[in-house]
């Protein structure tokens, strides 16, 4: 049993090495924004263009990659997701013109949401039985904040070595792609086990990808589920804008910005993931009753800083208060895949499930900012603020009326199946 143990959380580990690493070609953005403008000569506009350009494909493919990932190995596809980001990141590192970026951008949403995100779901659940759903993906988001935040920083600091010039930035290019293709390989051999003796990928051979799609949709538990990331997802976009507030209206210091930046996106990621996963397993024995409670918790959080004096004298109250929302919305993004399990989403089809899942429930991501944008610049200074926070508050309140009628469907499918097996 230890020995299973321990190959299950190997496995586990190679995943979550995948997972924190496959996005980082399509967010270069994030620690080399300067140098994709300095030496890929694109401009604020051009940049923009090519974030949504890999939004909108990501978005189009998630169904895709859903039945897919239901349709052949998790091994094959997070692998063949995996090199192909790899061996797109090598062109990258030629620096290609602006119209060859389109095209290659598009091609990472292939690669990382079509082949790659539905797969790492569908293999993570079947990792963990019923009772460790909330820990395995907990785990699963706290362990991509480790790895990301390493793998950032290691790139960030070949550059700055090399020099922080056009050769090192195509270092730090090339360093992400050779990390992917290298996971993908190993990857693709240390998943054979799990494709061979799993229970689900026994039975996905026995329903066709566009039957499971079929059987996917029709499943009202599925949309209920989706409809749940949704709200927690709409809620975490409305986090970026704590850090321009606190500049704006505590006067938060340059250097202190960028602490509080990393902080709430790579700390609050690597402490929320885990311990949304044990709050979940351990202490409400149901991620959907966490959820529930943790969207509760978050309006006496908003309720607080909305009600803080706005001057720097509190300032530190104004950090802890919105780190203190961070983290509880950290602790749901870590287990609001976990609900799959609860909700009784058939294995064999979980693959097309998450895939549903995934266009439903990140959907804000294409939405969510140019709205609160918008809400910035039709009312500048704190009252655009406190409209953002007001949206993301009623958001909370219809995340608690989903959470709750998940819950009361869940717990009435439960009572149901024992009298039908009977």
């Amino acid at each position: 049993m230890k020995s299973i143990d321990r190959m299950k959380w190997l496995k586990f580990v190679v995943l979550v090495m995948g997972g924190g690493t496959v996005y980082k070609l399509a967010n270069l953005k994030d620690a080399f924004y300067v140098p994709m403008q300095q030496y890929l000569g694109l401009s604020n506009a051009q940049i923009g263009v090519l974030l949504s350009v890999n939004s909108l494909f990501a978005t189009a493919l998630f169904v895709v990659g859903g039945y897919l990932s239901d349709r052949f190995q998790a091994r094959r596809t997070i692998s063949l997701g995996m090199v192909g980001a790899g061996l797109i990141g090598i062109y990258l590192s030629t620096f290609p013109g602006y119209n060859q970026l389109l095209v290659l951008f598009a091609a990472l949403a292939v690669c990382s949401d079509c082949l790659f995100w539905p797969a790492l779901l569908k293999a993570i659940r079947n990792l963990g039985n019923s009772d460790e759903q909330g820990r395995m993906f907990g785990f699963l988001e706290g362990g991509r904040g480790v790895i990301d935040t390493l793998v950032a920083f290691s790139a960030l600091g070949l550059f700055v070595v090399m020099g922080s010039g056009p050769g090192g930035f195509k270092a730090a290019i090339l360093m992400y792609s050779v990390i992917d293709i290298l996971v993908g390989v190993l990857t693709f051999f240390l998943l054979s086990g799990a494709d061979k003796h799993a229970p689900a990928e026994r039975n996905a051979s026995q329903i066709s990808g566009l039957a499971a799609l079929k059987m996917a949709i029709r499943l009202p538990k599925l949309w209920l589920v989706s409809l749940n990331v949704f709200m927690v997802y709409v809620v975490y976009c409305g986090l970026t804008y704590f850090i321009p507030y606190l500049k704006y209206v505590y006067g938060l210091p340059v250097g202190l910005v960028g602490a509080y930046g990393i902080i709430n996106q790579y700390g609050l990621k690597i402490l929320g993931g885990p311990l949304g996963g044990y709050l979940s397993d351990k202490k409400f024995g149901s991620a959907i009753s966490y959820i529930r409670a943790a969207f509760f918790a978050l309006i006496p959080m908003m309720a607080v800083i909305l009600c803080l004096p706005g001057n720097p004298d509190y300032m530190i109250a104004g950090m802890i208060a919105t780190l203190g929302f961070s983290l509880i919305v950290f602790t749901m993004r870590g287990v609001f895949w976990a609900p799959m399990e609860e909700a009784g989403i058939p294995n064999e089809i979980s693959g097309a499930a998450f895939g549903v899942a995934c266009l439903v429930g990140y959907a804000p991501g294409m939405f969510a900012f140019m709205i609160y944008g918008a809400l910035l610049d039709a009312f500048p200074g704190v009252t655009g603020y406190h409209y953002v926070f007001g949206l993301m508050t009623a958001m909370a309140l219809i995340g608690i009326c989903v959470a709750n009628v998940l819950a009361r469907v869940t717990r009435t499918g439960r009572a149901a199946r024992p009298a039908t097996a009977a």
